[in-house]
């Protein structure tokens, strides 16, 4: 009896599952406040140079003196003319400015004057918290695979509270930046663990459509919540403080959450297995017999013992010690380097859009149940490589075709801009998750939380050109769009040349991986699918059929 039959015995759709599933969207909630912090601590409103003749003028009369001037935000003037025609530049750098804040939201930058010539100042701190992430994601990856997937989510969960609290007493470039760099080792790796350990113990229905929805559903409330909580609370430090205090709950998940039963076995600790097994059997209410347990142990001991010495062992790079492993990883990697800057570049352009930023984070918040449902029904319906490769193939053609439109001056209608950013913000959506998952499905398990900690690192680290592409748009205005476009295209090809992992067994130990869809074809996911929708009867019983006979294992 290997571990999907057990599990199936124990309850894999059930009353556990669920308490994982609100679990969840507990951590989205506050990792989507965690991770888009950095952008709600640093929105910039419109802002002009202090001038002790506009004391009383109105922010309308304001605006209408400085549009005269190319720079109107840093000009500073040494006499304004009554008649509103002839005023004298100051040779002097501007040092105090006139904000028109965003519902009374007094930002980091505008409270430490951090715009013109030192605006540069809250980019090095944000940076910072990618080069965090980078750090963070490989290190808890390693952690994830070493002491545990619930230990490593735990610790992740406090960095993050430590770098967003002292975040709150930074007043200097050097303060600002280390308390970022802390903040951000905790990004992604607060969520991927426990995203690793819901994957291995639901049932595919449930995770297809259910974890999904639950992802995008919550990562919305998240969000929104982010947003508002600023403008209630009216301060970016006091904001940082609200946000940061639910990461300290997390650690109550170790009391809640049964360790990976299937990272145990390739520990060598069936026994620990078993035990976990046994509580969700208990929490689900159902009567196991001790012989299953038996026959799980020696499904075990015959088909994992004499590799498990090895496996416990294991390191990433003996994924590069055999031909196909070798090149399923670097598409894996090749995907992520592709996908991950596409996301970050799409989901952070929420200024200069002729809205208010909390408006638009709204608005594209909302985009994300609707792409987490219609994700999740896409890959239960047609697979988890056409969903991948439709959505990564139609928001690159979206995106072509956004830049045109643009290009042609209809950047001037708010409506249109606000509208073809929400529909880049579902399609990337869509993209990102449904590859996401697709790539992390073919991490065996001995080393998948490493696996995952690497090609998501390698991401983060390539969305460091994210700035450089949509800088290009000074010189071509359709030119990052059109860049963006084409990258989703390349990560459409490179999935298309990945196996299907939907209704398949997936690999535990790295000898698993290396035969895992050997012998597919490219377009056999195609015929599958055309197969599935013939015949109405398989369609129905799919889901059962692969929740009796599928093993699962992943993360985002």
């Amino acid at each position: 009896m290997d571990f999907e039959e057990i599990l199936a015995k124990c309850g894999n759709s059930s009353r556990y599952q669920f308490v994982l599933l609100a679990l969840y969207g507990y951590l989205m909630v506050v990792v989507s406040m965690h991770y888009f912090s950095q952008n709600v601590i640093s929105f910039v409103p419109d802002h002009w140079c202090y001038h002790e003749q506009l004391e009383n003028r109105t922010f309308a009369e304001i605006e209408q003196i400085y549009s005269q001037f190319e720079k109107p935000s840093c000009t500073r003037l040494e006499k304004i003319d009554e008649h509103g025609q002839n005023h004298t530049l100051s040779t002097e750098r501007c040092n105090r400015w006139i904000y028109k804040y965003d519902f009374g939201y007094k930002s980091m930058n505008t409270e430490l004057n951090w715009v013109c010539d030192e605006a540069y100042k809250a980019r090095v701190g944000q940076s910072l918290f990618f080069v965090g992430s980078v750090c963070g994601t490989l290190a808890f990856g390693l952690l994830g695979d070493r002491i545990g997937r619930i230990r490593a989510l735990i610790l992740a969960n406090w960095c993050g509270f430590l770098g967003d609290f002292s975040t709150i007493f930074a007043d200097s470039l050097t303060s600002f930046s280390v308390s970022r760099f802390i903040s951000g080792l905790a990004a992604d790796a607060n969520s991927y663990l426990m995203y690793i350990l819901i994957l291995e113990y639901v049932s595919p229905s449930l995770r297809n459509v259910g974890l999904n929805t639950v992802l995008g559903s919550f990562y919305c409330l998240g969000l929104i919540g982010a947003c508002w909580l600023a403008v209630w609370v009216g301060h970016w430090r006091t904001f940082l403080a609200c946000s940061s205090v639910p990461l300290l709950l997390v650690t109550l998940f170790y009391f809640l959450v049964q360790e990976s039963a299937q990272w145990l076995v390739t520990r060598n600790d069936v026994d620990g297995a078993i035990r976990r097994l046994e509580r969700v059997a208990k929490i689900n209410r159902r009567q196991v017999a001790a012989k299953d347990f038996k026959d799980f142990r020696s499904y075990c001991e015959q088909h994992y013992r004499k590799d498990n010495d090895k496996e416990e062992h294991a390191k990433l790079l003996d994924m590069l010690k055999t031909p196909r492993m070798r090149s399923t990883a670097f598409k894996l990697l090749l995907i992520f380097i592709i996908i991950v800057p596409c996301y970050n570049t799409i989901a952070r352009n929420v200024e200069g859009l002729g809205i208010s930023p909390f408006i638009m984070f709204s608005l594209n918040a909302l985009t994300l149940p609707p792409s987490g449902y219609l994700q999740g029904l896409l890959q239960d319906r047609m697979g988890r490589k056409a969903t991948s490769v439709g959505w990564m193939t139609i928001t690159g053609i979206f995106a072509v075709a956004a830049g045109l439109v643009i290009s042609q001056g209809s950047n001037r209608n708010v409506v249109l801009l606000v509208g073809l950013t929400m529909a880049a913000r579902f399609g990337v959506s869509i993209a990102d998750g449904a590859s996401s998952q697709f790539s992390t499905e073919l991490i065996p398990t001995s080393v998948r939380g490493r696996g995952v900690a690497v090609v998501h690192v390698a991401g983060f680290a390539a969305s460091f050109l994210s700035p450089y592409i949509l800088h290009l748009g000074t010189y071509f205005r359709p030119a990052p769009s059109i860049i963006l476009g084409l990258l989703f295209m390349c990560g459409a090809y490179v999935c298309l040349l990945l196996p299907e992992t939907r209704n398949k067994k997936l690999p535990m130990s790295l000898a698993e991986g290396e035969e895992f869809g050997r012998g597919e074809g490219v377009f056999d996911f195609l015929r599958q699918m055309l197969k599935k929708e013939g015949s109405k009867s398989e369609v129905e019983m799919g889901p059962t059929i692969v929740e009796e006979d599928t093993l699962i294992n992943k993360p985002k």
